[in-house]
Formats: structure tokens, sequence, C-alpha cells
């Protein structure tokens, strides 16, 4: 099975094994002397040959989730942000008009 993990990633880090032909591939493979199940995947497009290789091992989605976190403030309050524009109740002294 650790032939089989090498030749794959092999196959994920050359850009002409990975956009061969099945058969181009399952020729490589062949003479790379891969397990069976690798190339009968390979030639028939069936991942079920190697699902049996490595076994009944299920992959499951994380649970997690990409929402964001809790805040303390809510939606609205303006209170606790800062900000380097001027309000604009408060003008400053170059506000002013000139006479």
């Amino acid at each position: 099975m650790s032939d089989t993990l090498e030749l794959l990633e092999a196959i994920g880090r050359d850009a002409s094994l990975r956009h061969a032909s099945s058969e181009e591939l399952a020729n490589v493979l062949r003479q790379a002397q891969a397990s069976e199940a690798l190339t009968t995947a390979v030639s028939s497009g069936d991942r079920a040959p190697l699902a049996q290789e490595f076994g009944p091992n299920a992959n499951y989605q994380p649970q997690a989730t990409q929402s964001p976190g809790y805040e303390e403030d809510e939606p609205g309050d303006d209170e606790g942000e800062t900000s380097d524009a001027p309000s604009p109740s408060k003008k400053s002294p170059t506000d002013e008009p000139t006479k």
C-alpha cells in the first residue's frame, strides 16, 4: 500500500502523468510494477479496486464551519467603534469658515 501511495503522489506531482491518457498511465504503472489494484483502477476508471486495497476506512467531511465568531456587541452598536475620520457631530477648528 505504501508503494501505491508513493505512485499516486508521483502522478500528482508530474503534470505529464497527471494529464496522460488512461492507457499511457497504465503502461507507466505496469513498468513501475504498481499494484494490480492501482493499475486496474487507472485502466478502468473505477476506484473500487483502490478502496479494496486501502481498506474500509470511510472519509468523513470535517464538521468545521466558516462562519464569523461570536461578537459581544450587538449589530448597530457604534459606541465601541473607533475611526480615523472625524464624527459628523464634531467640528475641527479648520472647518470654520474664513472671513
